[in-house]
């Protein structure tokens, strides 16, 4: 069943070892046997597109072969309960290590900092937006998706949930669903917005959990393509393109072993690096008197706007964001968006793996330089993968922790001869001993979008 989704041979037998145990979780809940659904929400790569979507940019994205696999099943009341195993983790993997009760409303709350707000947001979203969504949820869940990571965990939580109860209270059938969620980019921009806060078209908002980003994450996980590269538009989101990964190559995760939590303590640094595209963005409306919706919609409106973008930096300055803080940041996302993701693009279509790596590298100098959400092991860990042969390696994600990807010969991941994660792991254990410890690495291919399925299907 799992291939006809998308999971490659190996990946599918991994995760139907993972639905079994969900199951039994279910069944020790008490949980009804009839009308489960089985729910695959995967983490993300973003290979390019550093900090644009929420600009109006660009970006190259894949899922990977890692996220939460789902099982659910109906309740006789309002309650959504929640069960689930982190298989990525060292600590009592047999044992569940996240579980909550909530009602399915409004109501929904969790204490604060704690894993159990995603859960709450999406049932208080819920709650609001289909108030005809009145039957409770059981759910048990295995994740393999290392958490905060840069690989979009809290977001494939956020969607595995929001499926299992849609799919139980077949929301899909709603005219409120028919109306505002009709393709997979409406589904990606209506999680964005619960996520973030606020509405999205007639679908009234609340506050949200994390950061104030875009819909970048929710359309890496809902519309990936197996083996390819998907190439998007954000603002409104739109389709460019789709590259094949060659059977060839594969992409390998480092993840630095810091922490990268969107609702903890990267937060205000990441939306710092949004506030100020907010602020150049009301700056230039105001100056250029015009009503443009994102920064790529300025830089766009004519072939002199850029230079205009640029000429207006000196006279918005504050004492929150200064001059050469507010330029940094413009030419970096002028340059990932107008010139590098395009060559990333061309380069993916060609197979000029030499082209791509060194793109990859202007673009990873660029958020070191003048993004400026890099740290040390995630600058490290980009260094060691080039010293250890990969064709390209960059960090992706917020920044300010989080992961590297690398991409690398297929004959130097897998088989007798695929050492290459375990030379990189060593040589980051060699120079970053302390963060080692709680670092991981992993390789994938380009995996199935988030799916569901019945039991009958």
């Amino acid at each position: 069943m799992l291939v006809v989704h998308g999971f490659s041979a190996a990946t599918a037998d991994e995760k139907t070892a993972f639905l079994v145990q969900c199951d039994r979780t279910l069944d020790t809940m008490g949980a009804a046997r009839s009308g489960r659904i089985t729910v695959w929400a995967p983490g993300r790569i973003e290979v390019f597109g550093k900090h644009t979507d929420y600009a109006g940019g660009r970006s190259l994205l894949t899922a990977v072969e890692r996220g939460f696999c789902v099982r659910a099943a109906p309740r006789r009341d309002t309650m959504l309960r929640v069960c689930g195993f982190d298989s990525a983790s060292d600590d009592a993997p047999d044992a569940p290590t996240i579980s909550c009760e909530i009602p399915l409303s409004s109501a929904a709350s969790a204490p604060d900092g704690h894993w159990s707000n995603y859960v709450a947001t999406v049932a208080r979203r819920i709650g609001v937006n289909f108030p005809g969504a009145t039957t409770g949820v059981d759910i048990a869940f295995v994740s393999d998706l290392p958490q905060a990571a840069g690989a979009s965990s809290s977001s494939a939580l956020m969607i595995g949930v929001f499926l299992a109860i849609a799919a139980v209270n077949r929301l899909q059938e709603t005219a409120i669903w028919q109306a505002s969620l009709g393709t997979r980019e409406d589904l990606a921009g209506y999680l964005g917005a619960m996520e973030m806060g606020g509405p999205y078209r007639d679908l009234a908002g609340l506050p949200g959990i994390g950061t104030l980003g875009g819909n970048q994450d929710q359309t890496a996980i809902l519309c990936s393509e197996p083996d390819q590269v998907v190439d998007y538009r954000w603002m409104p989101v739109r389709r460019v393109g789709a590259y094949p990964r060659p059977d060839s190559l594969r992409f390998v995760i480092g993840n630095c072993g810091i922490v990268a939590e969107k609702s903890a303590g990267a937060r205000e640094r990441y939306n710092r690096v949004s506030l100020m595209v907010r602020h150049l963005l009301g700056s230039w409306n105001t100056q250029a008197a015009r009503d443009d919706g994102s920064l790529a919609a300025a830089a766009e409106s004519s072939t002199d706007a850029p230079d205009a973008l640029r000429a207006m930096i000196p006279s918005i300055a504050t004492t929150a964001f200064s001059a050469d803080a507010l330029r940094d940041r413009l030419e970096q996302f002028l340059l990932e968006t107008y010139t590098l993701i395009p060559q990333a693009a061309a380069a993916f279509e060609r197979g000029d793996w030499r082209a791509l790596g060194e793109v990859t590298a202007r673009s990873q100098h660029a958020a070191e330089a003048m993004l400026g959400n890099q740290i040390p092991e995630t600058i490290g860990l980009v260094r060691l993968a080039k010293e250890q042969g990969a064709i390209a390696a960059s960090a992706f994600g917020a920044g300010f922790g989080g992961s590297v990807w690398a991409l690398i010969a297929a004959n130097e991941v897998e088989g007798a001869n695929g050492t290459f994660p375990i030379r990189w792991a060593a040589a980051y254990r060699e120079q970053f001993p302390a963060a080692a410890t709680r670092a991981m690495f992993f390789f994938s291919g380009c995996g199935p979008a988030a799916t569901h399925w019945a039991d009958d299907a």
